[in-house]
């Protein structure tokens, strides 16, 4: 099993200690010392640092190892991995959210929609108030002491359900007197439907808005459309400003796909955060192989290379007073997720469920329209629990790849639904998936580094 990850970026020597979280910036000597004491030990280390660096006095090399010991003994290195025997606890907890998937309609015809331009392999449908108001009853039924419970209303587009948004909201802050539970709602939107009663429902009730737009108006307007062929840039972009605008600092994000059409995407960040937004995702595509904007093996180190140019032009905007922040990137090197989470995941099935308009439960957005992987109703509750104990079991050590890896603890075993896209079972991996955030925590780290010399 992995314990420790070194690598060189933006002329940092990064070492990682995966179990216990411990980052060091090293110079040149202590990097490669790191890497032979790894293999080889302490004889190791005498004898090829004198071959590499012979001007080195053999005290300090004697002193490098004397402190690659005491970080070996403070648990800061080499550290032993000992939290497989919690997994059983990281995966029993009770329902805390829902994504509502109130509209199987759009208003946009997206190229690369995973969800079938909204439809999700089914009819346009919206989901009537009983149901999303069922769908509250039995969130807060299913969530046993759990006080926080969340709620995304997603589609589709679900602000051509509005009204139902706008009621489901209201009943559930009712519900919260009565079941000492507290509600926290998610809206994403594509933007074409926001309007000054949208912007005050949403700075009343939403924590979190999702907007989505993928970058410069030709690369957005290639695969985000109107029903028309239009392109939707110029029709959302003075609506996400004047939505982000009136905010006052609460959360927002927009969110962008970034495809084999525009894998220079460091260009789309940098043009929204031109605009003034300053919470960023930029997303990977989720597509089959063989779709014409599907990202291969092939495109990984152009995509690396805009990862960690991101990466320097977020540190030279920070010191400029400028700064902006980019989902991926944002790591918290001295907290983060709790243990169970870093273990378990998203929760997908278990902790978090998502409901069609029809009142039908699946294990997130993703899966919807494949009945293999249907879950149960909001009505009688969870009809296949042996489907939900596989969700159960997915942690970070039931897959071979991810016991395996340095990056285990901050990717939590990656997702399901691309897991199974590409492997054919959740318990599979998305290899390119895999490549891609190890790059990004890699930047993040590096950030972290440097923003503290800074």
């Amino acid at each position: 099993m992995i314990m420790i990850h070194c690598y060189k970026l933006s002329g940092y020597n990064i070492v990682l200690d995966t179990p216990s979280g411990c980052v060091h910036s090293v110079d040149d000597v202590a990097y490669d010392a790191i890497r032979i004491y790894e293999n080889e030990g302490e004889a190791g280390v005498l004898s090829k640092i004198g071959e590499q660096y012979p001007d080195l006095p053999d005290e300090e090399i004697a002193s490098l190892i004397s402190d690659i010991r005491e970080l070996e003994g403070s648990g800061k290195l080499f550290s032993a991995d000992e939290f497989s025997g919690m997994v059983e606890k990281a995966r029993s907890a009770p329902l805390k959210a829902l994504c509502l998937n109130v509209s199987h309609m759009c208003n946009m015809a997206c190229g690369y929609c995973f969800a079938g331009r909204g439809e999700y392999r089914g009819k346009g449908k919206l989901m009537p108030l009983e149901t999303a108001v069922r769908a509250i009853d039995f969130l807060i039924e299913s969530s046993g002491p759990r006080k926080n419970l969340y709620v995304d209303f997603f589609g589709g587009e679900p602000l051509l359900n509005f009204g139902v948004v706008k009621k489901t909201v209201e009943y559930a802050r009712g519900a919260e007197r009565t079941s000492g539970k507290r509600f926290r709602f998610t809206l994403t939107t594509n933007g074409l439907l926001i309007d000054d009663d949208v912007i005050d429902f949403a700075n009343r009730e939403m924590d979190n808005v999702v907007l989505s737009l993928d970058g410069r108006p030709e690369v957005n307007d290639a695969s985000r459309r109107l029903p028309g062929g239009a392109g939707a840039y110029d029709a959302v972009v003075p609506k996400f400003r004047k939505l982000v605008e009136s905010r006052g600092g609460k959360n927002y994000y927009i969110r962008g796909t970034y495809t084999s059409g525009n894998t220079d995407f460091f260009n789309d960040i940098t043009h929204i955060a031109d605009l003034g937004f300053t919470e960023l995702s930029m997303e990977p595509v989720v597509s089959p192989p063989d779709a014409p904007y599907a990202l291969s093996p092939g495109h990984l180190p152009e995509i690396f290379g805009q990862y960690e140019m991101l990466a320097d032009e977020m540190l030279k905007r920070e010191q400029e007073g400028r700064g902006f922040r980019f989902y991926h990137f944002m790591l918290d090197l001295s907290g983060g997720p709790c243990l169970y989470k870093r273990l378990a995941g998203c929760g997908a099935g278990t902790e978090y469920l998502a409901v069609t308009p029809d009142g039908e439960l699946f294990p997130c957005h993703q899966f919807i329209g494949n009945d293999e992987f249907l879950v149960g109703d909001i009505y009688s509750g969870i009809a296949n629990s042996a489907l939900q104990d596989e969700f159960r079991g997915c942690t970070i050590y039931s897959r071979e790849e991810c016991r395996a890896c340095w990056a285990r603890m901050y990717c939590s075993g990656g997702c399901a639904a691309n897991a199974f896209n590409a492997s054919g079972s959740i318990s599979g991996t998305y290899e390119l998936g895999c490549e891609l955030f190890k790059k990004r925590v890699e930047c993040a780290i590096m950030m972290k580094i440097g923003g503290c010399i800074i």
